[in-house]
């Protein structure tokens, strides 16, 4: 799957273990590895000019000036890239043990800026990056050059903290091309490394809750009794729990049926809740060796760089995480799942009662419940009759 692959080093522990999974994965993958070091002559150079005035004053004489910064950029140039041949020298060792393909290259610049240029440049399909640098202080799970690499390129990116890669992954699943796309690239992985593959689904109801009350609540009574608030309330929330639920449960049913497709069975759990929240906790709980999310979820805006859950993930969670931007699909679920029946005009009318945004799981849900139970139309009181089944009388 993956057949070009990045791995920026700066010889840091992170960095050393990207090293380890990316030669790990050429091996299986029948990948090329490119391993790149970025060194700073220039920034050097800039900041001995910066500290001329603080010379003693017998190297103030213009003469000496322009030598002293010869012989420093000559000495600072051939240092640094020496150092760099270094770090390279140590991961080419490591591929001719494997007997994995590599290049080599040695940049000079600001180190994420000419990352993301050789990325873009090139026709690399994934990068493996340590989450932290050398320059890493304090508790951070992600460092600078690392974040500013992950929002500057589309291609897939390893984020990686520990070089442990095998065992078990989570991917994470929202119905997005993303979210599916991910699943698929978990499953050539875990062909490589043969984990384990569970996928989860995180919903949060909350949110329309919060939004169908602060909106209640702003109405005046005359709006209200037009809106029906008081008398939609507890219906309203019991479908879009419901219906979120039955949403999500779909997505991870789809991508079961994906990787059965594959030849692999796959684990599924859905969660309740915040997705990223959820998202944390249960990784926090399972330890799994990686972590893989869509670039973007099922809501994304078009040019968005990476969405919200996936970028808490990232900055939060303590296992190795792989950003997916390739897209797939999964076909279409079977004819049997739900059958579409006709509606009476009455019982158009009361479903257009219905706030918008829970409509469509009100229709699915009632159909659902009709075909169950022989019904050859959805009428106002068949209406009626669901309603008091899934929310009995208090």
């Amino acid at each position: 799957m993956y057949k070009n692959i990045l791995i920026p080093l700066d010889n840091s522990a992170c960095s050393n273990s990207a090293a380890e999974i990316g030669i790990k994965l050429a091996g299986g993958f029948g990948s090329e590895l490119t391993c790149s070091h970025v060194y700073a002559a220039k920034l050097h150079d800039d900041r001995f000019r910066q500290m001329e005035n603080g010379l003693p004053p017998k190297y103030q004489d213009e003469k000496e000036l322009e030598r002293q910064r010869n012989i420093h950029d000559s000495l600072i140039t051939k240092g640094l890239r020496m150092i760099s041949e270094s770090y390279i020298d140590a991961f080419k060792n490591g591929c001719e043990d494997a007997g994995v393909r590599y290049e080599r290259k040695t940049m000079e610049g600001k180190n994420y800026l000419e990352i993301v240029k050789d990325v873009r440049s090139s026709n690399y399909d994934l990068v493996i990056m340590g989450a932290l640098g050398l320059g890493h202080v304090g508790e951070g799970r992600m460092g600078s050059v690392c974040e500013r690499v992950m929002r500057r390129i589309s291609t897939d990116m390893l984020i990686v903290r520990s070089g442990d890669i095998g065992g078990r992954y989570v991917v994470a699943i929202d119905g997005s091309p993303n979210s599916f796309g991910g699943l698929m690239s978990t499953i050539a992985l875990s062909r490589v490394t043969g984990a384990e593959i569970e996928a989860v689904g995180a919903f949060g109801p909350h949110y329309h809750y919060v939004a169908f009350k602060s909106i209640a609540g702003v109405l005046s009574e005359e709006a209200g009794k037009v809106f029906k608030f008081k008398e939609q309330e507890n219906l309203h929330e019991e479908i879009i729990d419901k219906g979120l639920a039955k949403i999500y449960q779909d997505h991870l049913d789809r991508a079961a049926e994906m990787a059965k497709g594959e030849g692999v069975t796959i684990k599924t759990t859905l969660l309740t809740g915040k997705p990223y929240d959820q998202i944390l906790k249960y990784v926090e709980k399972e330890r799994p060796a990686l972590l893989v999310m869509g670039r973007v979820g099922v809501h994304a805006a078009p040019g968005l760089d990476i969405g919200s859950n996936t970028e808490n993930c990232v900055r939060s969670a303590s296992c190795n995480i792989l950003i997916v931007s390739s897209k797939a699909m999964p076909p279409a679920m079977k004819k049997e799942t739900r059958k579409s029946i006709p509606w009476t005009a009455e019982a158009e009318e009361l479903l257009n009662r219905i706030p918008p945004m829970a409509r469509g799981m009100v229709r699915n849900m009632v159909e659902d419940f009709a075909v169950k139970r022989g019904y050859t139309e959805v009428t106002a009181d068949y209406i009626r009759k669901a309603r008091e089944m899934m929310m009995p009388t208090q």
